[in-house]
């Protein structure tokens, strides 16, 4: 883990609380660091100030499950951010990486067969897998893409083009990507191909930069995608992600369906009925 992952963590979050959120009266007094003092935080978990200068310089050697949730309650986590303050005090056992992702020629045929929305898989890097025509169509034409940089962080930090069709929503996906990001590091903090994927968006994009140092964290589940496709308009589709526990090479399949009766699905229709036509060389 490159730094000291706990300490930054734990900052960035009591940063963000100040004395009124928690009850602390300032008195008008000029405060010289933002968000809450260390031995504030201390006091309000119940644990003594040398106890958390100690986390926040990275030492947790038996540190307590209770006493992270208390820390965490205090910072106000959620969910996600209180799993990965856990995982940063006591690290998860790595597990075999390092080959590449095995797809079963069945995964392939039910991407195939799902004809009318995007559908695609992804690995734990971010890295797509397998896809079939649609995503292609209203996303990025993956198969046009350098093996290496099949990757959703390396399209949405670093090419201008799916930047233009994300529009405004692009700093909501941008933000959501590098907290993913943040959440896998927990997960594996010295997983190498997550290192390098990472140092590689901190010296090609300032914007990922930017973001990166926020730390902010969160797993991916559900949401909605706007696309501004070029050719059929705004195309508004929610998705939902679902787990292949039996692919351990794979994280996860992204489904994405258009409300029926809605202009977005009208469009996909459309965009399918293009696709149709399209190439196999298309497909991975």
């Amino acid at each position: 883990m490159r730094g000291n992952e706990l300490g930054e963590f734990l900052k960035s979050r009591r940063g963000r609380l100040q004395p009124d959120d928690v009850g602390i009266r300032s008195y008008g007094t000029r405060r010289r660091v933002p968000g809450l003092r260390r031995e504030e935080l201390a006091q309000l978990a119940g644990v003594s100030v040398a106890y958390y200068i100690r986390l926040e310089q990275g030492n947790a050697d038996n540190v307590s499950a209770e006493i992270l949730d208390a820390i965490a309650r205090t910072l106000r986590l959620d969910d996600d951010e209180r799993t990965h303050l856990h995982r940063l005090a006591h690290p998860p056992r790595a597990e075999a990486r390092g080959a590449p992702p095995r797809l079963r020629p069945p995964l392939q045929n039910l991407l195939n067969a799902i004809t009318h929305a995007p559908a695609y898989i992804v690995g734990h890097y971010t890295n797509v897998v397998a896809w079939n025509r649609l995503t292609a169509a209203v996303f990025v034409d993956l198969a046009a893409v350098p093996p290496g940089e099949r990757t959703w962080t390396h399209q949405i930090h670093l090419n201008a083009g799916y930047r233009t069709r994300l529009g405004d929503t692009w700093l909501a996906v941008a933000c959501r990507n590098v907290a993913y990001l943040r959440y896998r590091l927990g997960q594996d903090p010295d997983d190498p191909q997550l290192t390098s994927l990472i140092d590689t968006m901190l010296t090609r994009s300032a914007d990922f930069t930017e973001l990166w140092a926020a730390h902010h964290v969160t797993d991916l589940t559900h949401g909605e995608a706007q696309i501004h496709h070029p050719d059929v308009g705004l195309l508004e589709l929610p998705y939902e992600t679902l787990h292949l526990p039996g692919d351990p090479d794979l994280s996860r399949l992204m489904l994405y369906a258009a409300e029926p009766g809605s202009p977005s699905e009208a469009a996909l229709n459309k965009l399918a009925a293009v696709s149709r036509h399209a190439s196999s060389a298309d497909l991975p």
